[in-house]
């Protein structure tokens, strides 16, 4: 589901007018369920991963509170289930293919046959922002979470799921564990937030990115229209990104959540 449209727009508008007929405990409930349904929006088995990862580091926080003097064995299961996961998904396709072009070079056939890995959605933004957590735990800077539906919510708040900003466990799980008010001035600043963000996105980035393929796509360019692809394709990246922190945090906004800048 794409944060810029019409989905998204209705999916936003349902998801708050029922969170806030609700008290804390249910909104939370709500919003984890919400999530999932966001995230496992185009491939359902994507929550497979997200389920697992935050499974394993939520029981890692309470075995590493509960057993200080192996809490660092406790942790490099942590690294090693969400580092294996993102190494995996991300760089498999790209080590096959070496393998098997490194094999017709030297004349050998290929032992396996073509098999593409799909890249889960969001995967490095939630490895890193569940690693905080365990980090956190294991400098003690932060208290093992006992409720299981605040920190599953934690890991897959869907504004930020996907594109970020990645917010340290510390800072962004006890506004999950407050309660929450609804506030008129936070609400139209949220909107600003919504509009500008779909601004950036829809009329400069995918705009400049236009002008950004036409020029590499050209054989022979010269040096300033080179130049000129080169700015634009940068403009296109940070507007893109931009937008995305924009949409990320002016949907939080409206649900009395402010996320990092």
């Amino acid at each position: 589901m794409s944060f810029h449209s019409l989905d998204y727009l209705v999916f936003v508008v349902l998801v708050v007018g029922v969170y806030w007929m609700l008290d804390h405990r249910h909104q939370n409930r709500l919003l984890l369920v919400v999530s999932y349904v966001f995230y496992g929006w185009v491939h359902p088995w994507f929550l497979t991963l997200i389920f697992a990862s935050t499974v394993v580091d939520y029981l890692v926080g309470l075995k590493m509170e509960a057993d200080p003097l192996h809490k660092k064995r406790i942790f490099w299961l942590s690294l090693a289930v969400n580092l294996g996961l993102l190494g995996f998904f991300k760089y498999f396709n790209f080590f096959i293919e070496n393998v098997r072009a490194v094999l017709q070079t030297v004349g050998l056939p290929p032992a396996f046959g073509t098999l593409e890995v799909v890249l889960p959605v969001g995967i490095s933004f939630y490895t890193f922002q569940s690693l905080t957590y365990t980090i956190d735990v294991y400098r003690g800077t932060l208290k093992a979470r006992r409720n299981f539906v605040d920190f599953a919510l934690f890991v897959c708040f869907f504004p930020q799921l996907v594109a970020g900003p990645i917010e340290r466990a510390q800072r962004l799980l006890p506004k999950l564990e407050q309660p929450r008010t609804f506030s008129v001035d936070r609400a139209r600043s949220a909107v600003v937030l919504l509009m500008w963000g779909v601004f950036k996105k829809l009329v400069i980035a995918d705009n400049v990115g236009v002008i950004a393929n036409k020029i590499f796509a050209l054989e022979d360019p010269n040096f300033w229209l080179l130049w000129t692809g080169v700015f634009a394709f940068a403009i296109e990246i940070y507007a893109d990104f931009s937008a995305y922190s924009d949409l990320a945090r002016g949907s939080a906004q409206l649900l009395g959540i402010d996320l990092m800048v």
